[in-house]
């Protein structure tokens, strides 16, 4: 029953946090910078600033697409971010810019979750079944429960070194855009409230997923020692 309870707890914080980070950004969405920068001239100027002149800054359909690809090495930046001239847009761009500036300084975090995106992949596509398989046959064949403990162990492992990547990406890019000019007095403050309404979505999945992890682990053990 407890679990029940933290469930339900953690599932509201998480609504809550993606509400307050949409009203956030939909709020500063409407604020301009005052240089009129679009968030395709911000990512270009922090890649340079930064001595990065081999990643293409390109536009990407959709909403809320916006990513750094190590692997191609693009800023992908959804249309509203690319083209627009807001607060908002600056902050998202400056962020995926951040993982770019940790791809080219070797960041310790980003290696590792990189690393990991392959073995992740794999537990995503499969742990799902092979939990459902475990729960209805654990009686006869435990080491199936087991089996999809450790693919969700892996996935709740990469939310956690998740964690440090995103919130090092957008220290970097409030500093950034405090240093290089990009924001004032008056819109810093914004940029730093919007990412770190950004940065709290992380921490609560990466919650939620640890108290999962801790459910099937507490139902594997109790089985077993009937």
């Amino acid at each position: 029953m407890t679990y029940y309870i933290l469930f339900g707890v953690i599932a509201l914080v998480s609504y809550l946090v993606q509400w307050n980070l949409k009203s956030k950004f939909e709020k500063y969405g409407k604020v301009l910078l005052p240089n009129r920068m679009t968030g395709r001239d911000v990512a270009v100027k922090m890649l340079h600033d930064n001595g990065i002149y081999d990643v293409r800054v390109i536009s990407t359909a959709g909403q809320l697409t916006d990513h750094y690809n190590p692997v191609d090495k693009t800023v992908n930046l959804s249309e509203d971010v690319y083209n627009n001239c807001s607060v908002a847009a600056a902050a998202v761009a400056a962020h995926e810019c951040g993982h770019a500036v940790q791809h080219a300084t070797t960041y310790a975090p980003l290696k590792m979750r990189s690393s990991l995106v392959p073995i992740v992949s794999f537990a995503s596509s499969w742990m799902q079944w092979v939990l459902l398989i475990g729960i209805i046959t654990i009686e006869t064949f435990p080491q199936i429960m087991l089996g999809g403990i450790i693919l969700f162990a892996m996935t709740t492992l990469f939310a956690f070194i998740t964690l440090p990547v995103e919130i090092n990406a957008s220290m970097r890019a409030t500093a950034w855009l405090k240093n290089a000019g990009i924001t004032t007095y008056e819109t810093q403050p914004m940029v730093n409230e919007a990412l770190r309404s950004a940065a709290y979505t992380y921490v609560v999945a990466a919650l939620g997923s640890l108290a999962t992890l801790v459910y099937y682990i507490i139902m594997f053990t109790s089985r077993s020692r009937d």
